[in-house]
Order: structure tokens, then sequence, then C-alpha cells
């Protein structure tokens, strides 16, 4: 039951239950500032906005040390979003104290510093759920990070690396035994550890199908691990029957063996995966910047060149939403210019043509 009463000393007490039934109150100079306060507090019970005053004067520290304590996240992902956190000037402030003009100057220091705009963005996004899991556990009313902008991708970050297809046969010549490793990152699409996580058993030769049911995650021969995929990333790649059929043909195992192992027996990793693909990418003189991954983006490349669209090429690559490919692939895409350009010109050369062919008649 809501209330507003003056104590004697001449103060006014304003009161409320929030939706768990504990009592709240506050102290004001005069009845209309407490009645005030309590017309706040009460709507935003109703509305759902409302937030512990208590829980919020915990710092960001605080409140994100528990928040990453509760998820189940890859080592990469946990790092990625602990170096996310870490990096904002307000670390030992309330989280209700938090405004969104702080987010917004925070990625302004983040791009004057030379941050790529790709990284900013993927370091509010880890922002962003912290502060909606404080609103969700009524630990602050409002999430300050929605809503912030930032700077646009500039065109070095949008070049990404594609081979061509000479190349892809030049590398696939070079590997030696990673040769099998480098064929289904090129013409499956898989990424570095999906692939080190593959077993014979997600080979389908009579569908012609690859099944992504795993990855192999760590840097190192003691850190290395099998975990599922990353979320949404579980899927089956339909690839061609020459794949397939050489990947059958070359790994006669039990169907739970791991297909690629290096010459000593241990699982792929980032570390030794990436040191067979230098030797490959030395042996061709490609640039540094050619990474094992330029291959999922020759794969994504193709498919795009071939006509794919957009949810395809989603499917095809394991992202969880339509939005990561076109974020990572969109200029890939012809444009609805190219598109018109090119119906238009096809219309007229078949007029033309019908034109040209009836003055012949006559």
């Amino acid at each position: 039951m809501a209330s507003v009463k003056q104590r004697p000393n001449g103060v006014w007490r304003a009161r409320y239950r929030d939706q768990n039934g504990k009592e709240h109150s506050a102290h004001r100079k005069t009845k209309r500032e407490a009645q005030r306060w309590l017309d706040e507090q009460t709507a935003a019970v109703v509305t759902g906005q409302w937030a512990d005053p208590a829980a919020g004067r915990v710092s960001w520290d605080e409140w994100v040390s528990s928040w990453m304590a509760m998820q189940v996240w890859a080592p990469g992902t946990h790092s990625a979003a602990l170096t996310a956190v870490e990096s904002v000037p307000w670390r030992r402030r309330s989280i209700r104290d938090i405004k969104q003009a702080d987010v917004q100057s925070w990625v302004t220091v983040e791009r004057d510093r030379g941050l790529a705009a790709s990284t900013i963005r993927t370091r509010l996004n880890y922002l962003q759920m912290a502060f909606r899991a404080a609103v969700d556990n009524q630990v602050i009313a409002r999430n300050p990070a929605l809503r912030v902008k930032t700077p646009r991708k500039q065109k070095a970050e949008m070049a990404i690396k594609i081979l061509t297809s000479d190349q892809v046969a030049a590398a696939l010549e070079a590997a030696g035994e990673f040769r099998l490793f480098v064929a289904v990152c090129a013409f499956a699409g898989l990424r570095l550890g999906e692939a080190a996580g593959l077993q014979a058993g997600d080979i389908d030769v009579d569908r012609g199908t690859i099944a992504v049911r795993r990855q192999v995650q760590g840097t190192s021969v003691p850190s290395t691990k099998v975990a599922p995929p990353k979320a949404g990333s579980e899927r089956e790649v339909f690839v061609p029957r020459e794949l397939v059929e050489m990947l059958a043909r070359e790994t006669r195992v039990s169907s739970d063996a791991f297909l690629f192992r290096t010459p000593r027996g241990h699982l792929y990793n980032r570390n030794n995966a990436g040191h067979e693909w230098r030797k490959v990418r030395e042996a061709l003189g490609l640039d540094e910047g050619i990474t094992l991954h330029a291959l999922r983006h020759t794969f994504a490349s193709n498919l795009i060149a071939s006509g794919c669209d957009v949810v395809t090429v989603q499917r095809a690559l394991g992202h969880s939403q339509p939005s990561i490919t076109l974020d990572v692939y969109s200029h890939l895409w012809p444009s609805a210019e190219d598109k018109t350009r090119s119906a238009t010109a096809t219309f007229m050369g078949e007029v033309l043509g019908i034109a040209d062919s009836l003055r012949t008649r006559d």
C-alpha cells in the first residue's frame, strides 16, 4: 500500500511496496516532493520499468563480475567480453549513474584512439548485453547503451581477403598433408575450429553434406578442447560431391574418429593450423593478411557470385542472423543500380535484336 505521511519532525515520508512485496521509502521536505517521488516509483512498478534503488548502487565492476560469472561462453568469447567491459572509464561508478552520454563518449574515445569501427561495435554489443541483464534483474531501469551511434566501417575494413581460383589450386598443391583441411575450409566454408572438429561420421556421401556438430577451441595443445559450435552455427553444408568423395576416400576410419590430426597425433588448433597455413602462404608468396579464414571468405564470395541470396549464404556459413552475413559481405552483392542496369541492358539487347531482324526482312 502506497502512502505519504508527515513525521513528527515535519519531514514527509513516502512508502510503497514493489512487486515482490518489499517496502521502500524516502523522506522529502514537502508533501509535494514526497508525492512526486512516490508517483514516479509506483508508475515504474506498474509499467515494469522499476529498478531496486539499493541494487543500483553496485559499481560497474561489481555488476559485470557477477554477470560474467553466470555466462557459459567459449574462452575466446569470455576474453573478448572481458576486454570490452574493462575498457570503459566508469568501472568504479554506480551502475545506476551511468548515462547514455557516458557510453557515447566512450565510443568517441575508442574511435579517436584508432580502434576499428567493427571492434567498437563488437565491444558495444557486450556492454549492451551487460546493461540488458541489469535491466532484467531490476538493477537499473533503462539500458543506457541503446541507441548509441557508432562509427561507420572504413573501406579498408570492408576489404576482406579473397583468393582467386588459381591461388586456391596452388594452395592445395602446396599444402601436402594439410591439403584436405584446406579443401574443407575453401569448399565448405568452415571455420578453423569447425574443420578441426570434423569426425568421419559427419560426412554423408549419399547426400553430399558435411555436418558441423562441434568445434576445437584453444591456441595450444594443452589448452585444446572440443566444444559445441558457436550459437546458431550447428548446420549441414551441401558441398561438391568431389569433396565428399575425397574425404571418404582418404579418411577410412571409424565414424567417431577425427578427420584431421597433426603428424604428432594432436588435434589442430589455432596455433598449429595457423603454422601449417603460414607455410602454404609463404610457398605461394601471398600477403600476410591472407589468413586461413580467407578461405571461408572465398567460399562465401563464390556463393554470392553464383546468385545465392542472403539467407542461403547465412545458413551455409553458420551465422546466427542474416544481419551478420550482410555486415561482412553486403558489398559483394550487386547493388540495385547494377541489377537495374543489367536487366535494362538485357531488355534493350532483345529489343534491338528484334528491330534488326525486322529491318533485315524488309
